[in-house]
């Protein structure tokens, strides 16, 4: 068998029990798009426009619906539909990081399972306003409170079939997602292959071929290398041939050059380049 990295997003889908892991990488393959266009913006009507646009050219749309200033429950109604309409997932980018109630003692191996534990995130997950996991397929968290973090949202996203990705590594400048808090968040993911997919990560974490996790990718674009507020950038061919990842994540990269046609005119440019870079990995 092939290693992960050269084997075809439909021969990974075919073998995936999470069915939200299932659902993503069959997407890719329909659609030959491995692009995720992350969308902030503050307004509705921007929010909904902006997504239109690029359905046709992504396999995921990554929201942070809590900075949507005039946000009403209709809001995710109309994200469904576009969803249904133009065939793409949704990622809540929520970082959750609480567990509440409980948590690990220093002596406790990362794969106890601690009592109570994850109260208050389940119920960040499942409650309040946003009801995250009524309509989000995919969402995230920080490994930094432990297994009970993984817990607690699994008791929920689990028995809807979604999936969670932990934050292995990040894209910033000077950030502390490194050594070994990254290889703790691999040994949580392995403890709880049946509800986390993957990581948000630089480069695949694993080469085991029993363990396929998919990796997403921040910090990627075509014109820039960095910004002012820390975002450092690679290309598409960096990120997925070189660095072995499986999904870019794209945002004013491809929104916020201009007008309704250059943002497709961008979107269709770094789905374009993705898929290339896709397709010599697995040929090479």
């Amino acid at each position: 068998m092939p290693s992960v990295q050269k084997q075809t997003y439909a021969q990974r889908a075919s073998k995936h029990a999470n069915p939200a892991a299932k659902a993503l990488l069959e997407t890719i393959e329909r659609k030959k798009s491995n692009l995720c266009v992350s969308v902030d913006v503050t307004k509705q009507a921007d929010f909904l426009r902006i997504i239109d646009i690029v359905g046709p050219y992504i396999c995921l749309v990554k929201t942070h619906i809590d900075v949507v200033e005039d946000f009403e429950p209709s809001l995710i109604d109309r994200l469904k539909e576009l969803s249904t309409k133009h065939d793409f997932l949704i990622f809540e980018d929520r970082k959750f990081a609480d567990i509440g109630m409980c948590s690990l003692h220093a002596h406790q191996s990362i794969h106890a399972q601690p009592r109570n534990s994850g109260n208050t995130v389940a119920l960040q997950y499942s409650s309040g306003v946003y009801r995250i996991s009524s309509w989000s397929h995919i969402t995230n968290a920080h490994p930094v409170p432990g297994p009970g973090i993984v817990t607690g949202l699994a008791s929920v996203g689990q028995p809807l079939g979604r999936g969670l990705l932990l934050l292995a590594e990040m894209s910033t400048k000077g950030n502390l997602a490194t050594g070994a808090y990254t290889a703790q968040a691999v040994e949580m993911a392995r403890a709880h292959r049946d509800f986390v997919i993957g990581f948000i990560a630089m480069r695949r974490m694993s080469e085991d071929n029993d363990e396929d996790f998919l990796i997403l990718t921040p910090g990627v674009g075509l014109d820039s290398k960095g910004d002012a507020m820390g975002q450092q950038y690679r290309t598409p061919r960096e990120v997925v041939f070189e660095s072995g990842c499986d999904v870019i994540i794209v945002g004013r990269g491809i929104y916020g050059k201009g007008g309704d046609e250059e943002v497709k005119a961008q979107a269709e440019r770094y789905r374009k380049e993705g898929w290339a870079a896709y397709e010599e990995r697995i040929r090479a």
